[in-house]
C-alpha cells in the first residue's frame, strides 16, 4: 500500500464513521466502481485503533466520570453509572449482530443496489426524525429502553449503506431527544462497539501466519483516521447546535441515486 492510498483510506474512515452517511457503504461503492482496494486486516486494525483514540480523546471526561461514579458510586452522581451500563447494554445488539451476520455483510449486503435503496430509505427516516421529532429531551433523561432502542438501531449498520451513527441518531431523534444529544450517545454508544470489532480483527490477525510489515504508509493512514475522526466528531457536535441533519439526507439521497442510474441505466461502462 502506498502513502497517498493509504492516508486516502484514513480521512474516508475518520470522515464517514462519524457522519450519519454510511462508512461501510462508501468503502464498497469506492471499491466497485474506482476500484480503490479496501485495507487489508492489519490495517484495518490500525483504523479501528485510530477512530478509537479519538473517540476516548474527545470523551475523555464523560468515560473519567463514569469510571470514578463506578469506583465512588457513594460520592459521584448517578447519571454516569446510570449512563455506563445504558452503553453496555445498548452495545449487546450491535456486537450479536457483527457476531452471526458478519459474512452476509460482506457479501449478500453488499451490492450497489442494495447499498443505495439502504441510503435512500435511511435518509428518508432521518429526514423525517429531524422534522417530526420534538428536539427536547437530553441525556440526564434517557432511560434503560431507550439505550436498547437505539443499540438495535446501531445493529442494522451491519449492513452497508444503513451507517452506524445514522441509524443511532435517527432513532434518537425519534425518542425526542435534541439534534446534539441523540450524536453525543451514538458516539458514546460508538465507543464499545468499535473497540470490539478492533479487538476482533487484532485477534484475527494473530492467528494469520502471514507476516505484517508496518511502515509509514501504515502509520500516515493511522494518524490520517485519527485526526479526520476528532475534528468530524468536534465539528459536527458543533454544526448541530445550530443546523438540521438536511445536507446528510441530501447528500445520501444525490449518492443513492447516482447509484441507481449506474446500475440501472449502465451509465459507466463494464
Amino acid at each position: 500500500m502506498d502513502i497517498l492510498h493509504a492516508i486516502f483510506l484514513g480521512l474516508i474512515q475518520g470522515l464517514t464513521e462519524f457522519l450519519p452517511i454510511s462508512s461501510s457503504g462508501h468503502l464498497a461503492l469506492l471499491e466497485h466502481y474506482f476500484h480503490v482496494q479496501e485495507a487489508g486486516l492489519a490495517f484495518d486494525v490500525l483504523l479501528h485503533v485510530g477512530t478509537l483514540l479519538a473517540l476516548i480523546t474527545y470523551f475523555w471526561q464523560d468515560w473519567w466520570d463514569m469510571g470514578r461514579a463506578l469506583l465512588r458510586p457513594e460520592r459521584f452522581n448517578r447519571l454516569e453509572r446510570r449512563l455506563f451500563w445504558y452503553l453496555v447494554v445498548g452495545s449487546i445488539p450491535g456486537a450479536v449482530a457483527g457476531f452471526f451476520l458478519e459474512k452476509q455483510a460482506e457479501t449478500v449486503f453488499r451490492t450497489p443496489t442494495r447499498i443505495a435503496v439502504l441510503l435512500a430509505v435511511m435518509g428518508i427516516l432521518l429526514f423525517l426524525a429531524d422534522r417530526l421529532a420534538r428536539h427536547q429531551r437530553r441525556l440526564p433523561g434517557i432511560t434503560l429502553g431507550d439505550a436498547i432502542l437505539i443499540g438495535c438501531a446501531q445493529a442494522l449498520a451491519i449492513m452497508p449503506g444503513v451507517s452506524r451513527s445514522g441509524s443511532t441518531i435517527t432513532m434518537g431523534l425519534f425518542l425526542g431527544f435534541t439534534r446534539e444529544t441523540a450524536a453525543r450517545f451514538s458516539f458514546l454508544l460508538s465507543t464499545p462497539i468499535i473497540f470490539g470489532a478492533g479487538l476482533y480483527h487484532a485477534l484475527k490477525l494473530l492467528k494469520n501466519t502471514e507476516p505484517v510489515s508496518f511502515n509509514l504508509a501504515y502509520f500516515l493512514g493511522f494518524l490520517a483516521a485519527i485526526v479526520s475522526s476528532y475534528l468530524t466528531i468536534k465539528y459536527l457536535l458543533q454544526f448541530l447546535q445550530r443546523h438540521s441533519f438536511l445536507i446528510f439526507v441530501v447528500y445520501r439521497l444525490a449518492v443513492a441515486l447516482l447509484v441507481l442510474a449506474l446500475e440501472f441505466w449502465h451509465v459507466l461502462p463494464r
